[in-house]
């Protein structure tokens, strides 16, 4: 299984979504009207689940919301940190 497929399976079982794994696109924004409709609760959780799984700590606030813009920008910066 890839990473980026990894992140969407990890977002579907840790975050409950109501849209499946199929029907999360890589460059889809993850908050917002035209996203997956993520709110500030999941991405709490988003970041704790991405720490258990990836091993990749997000302590910066600006730089959480550029790295859970999509599944593309959390799977570069897994990539980015050597945990891929």
């Amino acid at each position: 299984m890839n990473l980026r497929q990894r992140i969407k399976e990890v977002m579907a079982s840790e975050l409950m979504l109501e849209v499946s794994v199929d029907e999360i696109a890589d460059e889809s924004p993850l908050f917002g009207p035209n996203g997956i409709g993520l709110d500030s609760v999941d991405a709490l959780q988003l970041v704790v689940a991405i720490e258990k799984h990836f091993k990749l700590k997000i302590s910066d606030q600006s730089k959480a919301r550029e790295v859970l813009h999509s599944v593309e920008s959390i799977a570069k910066a897994i990539e980015e940190a050597g945990l891929a």
